[in-house]
């Protein structure tokens, strides 16, 4: 029995024992869990969102400021300045537009004819520009109701077809209330003219300080001198102009630059533009965000207020799933309360219709009766009982006018650039590379190291790698990761657009030269750096960007340069600071630093070396061999956020190269598709560049020999 008793004991200790040993054990694997296995720094902020949010920010703030000064000349009833300067502002943002007095010839063609009984239908073809063909159809209503003449409207259509219903609906309408309606497709629709797509060959426009959206209005503006042509039109009361979503914005553009306007109804067309499309990160158009539109104060609400004295009808959907009611409400009551403070109050109305984002007949009706009461002078007039069973949707073949070719937006803005590419503004390189990366010389000069947030070293085959970020700007937060040379040495600062470890992971040049370096290899350090929107900061995708219209690089190019400060410029401003960090490090000689980059990165550093003279080096490969190249080709495959608006007026990559002072390196130049360009054609391309000291070109290499270049061109530089 004591021996029994003793076993069992002897058991129960050895199993507790065993109990403790196994505790012990996962305590020691939970605590080797716990510690990380090599650290990295904890972001502030989301990296995926912090771009959008950025912009989001900086975005509406500058919408609320404007804001605030058009409050106040509301409240003062001071509008005359407040109106002048928006007027002023679009006017400088479209450009020379030849339309009245100052167009050129139109060029009529009569094309077909369609008679309804209610109404017929003239297709015609006219010019707006010299060569540059608009397709109109011509609703005129039935000369045994409505005697000739006839009171006009111009209908811009939005981003469709003027022959969809949404287009053809208010056409028929008008006409059958005895209004001649001119409808026409806007660049890009309906009858699609190549060279014309309306992002692609829009967003070429920024280059040479130009907006695709002149040519959608100056289609509207022309429209109204081909009216003025006709001797069934009565032109003494002026003309209204009316559309649908960006038909709308057309009109409202047109109005404050036409006085020949005297009646305007956009529908569906825009809300504040904080609630859409910053804040709600619609996938927008070029055309509709020209460069400086938000910074100019150019938002939905200012430019309604400054429509004022012209009648204004301004019509949304209670279902409109892109301009909300609320915000259509919202909108409208700024645009009252503006037209109120002038004391024209009954010139300005907002209607609500059931519908959706659409053009429908009760909107249409209801912009009859307002052209009645402005421009007819028949206010009393009772109006045909009209509804959607009454409209026939015509086909499409009926109203086919064939438009010429040869030139388009991309034939328009290719010419500019030629021009531009012989008259350079006289402005300095680095004054110029300073203006487009929103810096000043007084900026430059005060630029201190940004905050950075380091980890603890790593010890890396006898080098220490410290995972950073740099607090570049306002919430903004760079990935950077820095390899640590040998005490005194220059460094690398680097710049890649497909993310900072590229080039250093998988025995990556920079393995080979900075970790692993050849015996008697000068070790420098090596900073690598994710700029905005690049790397670990990418931006994640936002709802809307699931058309096939959207994506992040579009909506980040369009609404920065609206805003004013293009992310491109936002790189090179991070380049630079990221170089003062480098500075700063001890044991760095910043009398020694190369900069380098990849893709958009080489062109940041290029940027970043014009505004540095103590840099000793830079090297680019993979780069955009020249920003004409992208107005010259007819498809391209760089990213749209490389469009930095307004740069060919004062420089190209190869003015650029040739005005750097420190010895150049480029390796593959790349053509608008990312083609390696031929030995020749860099030759050609970078003769002037090639003519000053230090500056090689090597074209078309194979990855392996483009490699061993960079590497052999860097320590020659040490």
């Amino acid at each position: 029995m004591n021996s029994c008793r003793k076993h069992n004991n002897l058991l129960r200790a050895v199993h507790s024992a065993a109990l403790l040993a196994l505790c012990l054990v996962f305590a020691n694997l939970s605590q080797a869990q716990d510690e990380p296995l090599f650290d990295v720094p904890a972001p502030e902020v989301d990296l995926r969102m912090m771009l959008r949010r950025y912009v989001v920010e900086r975005t509406t703030d500058e919408l609320r400021q404007w804001s605030v000064r058009r409050d106040q000349a509301i409240q003062t009833q001071n509008l005359d300045v407040f109106r002048k300067r928006v007027r002023q502002r679009l006017a400088e943002a479209l450009g020379d537009l030849p339309f009245g007095k100052h167009g050129g010839p139109l060029n009529v063609r009569s094309v077909s004819q369609i008679d309804r009984g209610d109404f017929r239908v003239e297709n015609v073809l006219f010019e707006s520009l010299p060569g540059w063909d608009v397709n109109a159809s011509v609703y005129l209503p039935s000369a045994s109701r409505y005697p000739p003449p006839w009171i006009p409207v111009v209908m811009p259509v939005g981003h469709a077809g003027k022959e969809f219903r949404s287009h053809q609906i208010p056409a028929q309408v008008l006409a059958r209330c005895g209004f001649l309606v001119v409808i026409f497709d806007a660049p890009g629709f309906g009858e699609k003219v190549s060279g014309n797509d309306h992002f692609r060959d829009g967003v070429r426009c920024y280059l040479t300080g130009t907006t695709s959206q002149r040519y959608f209005v100056i289609d509207a503006l022309r429209a109204i001198d081909y009216l003025a042509t006709r001797r069934d039109v009565d032109m003494s009361h002026g003309v209204g102009m009316t559309g649908v979503s960006g038909g709308g914005l057309t009109t409202i553009y047109a109005t404050l630059l036409d006085d020949r306007i005297t009646a305007a109804g956009p529908a569906c067309f825009s809300s504040p533009d904080d609630k859409h499309p910053v804040e709600d990160v619609y996938a927008p158009c070029p055309e509709s965000l020209h460069f400086c539109r938000y910074h100019d104060g150019l938002d939905a609400p200012d430019l309604l207020v400054a429509a004022e004295p012209t009648p204004v009808l301004l019509m949304g959907g209670q279902d409109d799933s892109v301009f909300r009611a609320e915000w259509s409400r919202e909108l409208a009551d700024d645009a009252a309360r503006g037209y109120a403070a002038s004391g024209h109050s009954d010139r300005f109305q907002f209607f609500l219709d059931a519908g959706g984002h659409d053009y429908t007949v009760v909107e249409a009706l209801q912009f009859a009766r307002w052209m009645d009461r402005w421009v007819a002078g028949r206010p009393s007039r009772e109006l045909p009982k009209l509804n959607a069973q009454d409209v026939q949707v015509l086909p499409t073949d009926m109203f086919l006018c064939h438009p010429r070719q040869e030139e388009n937006m991309f034939t328009l803005n290719r010419r500019e650039a030629e021009r531009l590419a012989g008259h350079r503004s006289e402005t300095t390189l680095r004054a110029a590379v300073t203006q487009l990366a929103g810096l000043s010389e007084q900026k430059i000069a005060a630029l201190t190291p940004p905050p950075a947030q380091t980890a603890a070293p790593f010890s890396l085959w006898g080098h220490n790698l410290v995972e950073t970020l740099l607090n570049t700007d306002e919430h903004i937060w760079l990935p950077a990761t820095l390899i640590r040379g040998s005490d005194g040495s220059g460094a690398i600062l680097y710049f890649d657009d497909r993310g900072r470890w590229t080039n250093l992971s998988s025995g990556g040049m920079f393995t080979k030269m900075v970790v692993f370096p050849d015996a008697g290899d000068v070790k420098p350090s090596l900073l690598t750096v994710d700029l905005r929107g690049w790397g670990d900061t990418k931006p994640a995708f936002a709802p809307y960007e699931a058309a096939g219209w959207g994506a992040p690089d579009r909506w980040f190019a369009y609404m920065s340069a609206a805003l004013g400060d293009p992310v491109l410029s936002m790189r090179i401003r991070d380049g630079l600071a990221a170089l003062s960090y480098l500075r700063s490090l001890p044991k760095v000689d910043g009398k020694r630093i190369i900069l380098g980059g990849h893709g958009v990165g080489a062109l940041v550093a290029l940027h970043v070396a014009a505004l540095d003279s103590k840099i000793k080096g830079v090297f680019a490969s993979d780069l955009p061999a020249s920003f004409t190249m992208l107005t010259e080709s007819r498809d391209f495959t760089w990213d749209q956020d490389i469009f930095l608006p307004r740069v060919l007026d004062y420089y190209d990559v190869p003015e650029l190269v040739s005005g750097l002072q420190a010895p150049v390196l480029l390796v593959n130049p790349l053509d608008a598709v990312k083609h390696p360009i031929a030995p020749a054609e860099a030759a050609k391309l970078y003769a002037a560049a090639l003519r000053q000291p230090g500056v090689t070109v090597k074209a078309d290499l194979t990855p392996n020999a483009a490699r061993l270049a960079e590497q052999e061109w860097i320590r020659a530089q040490w």
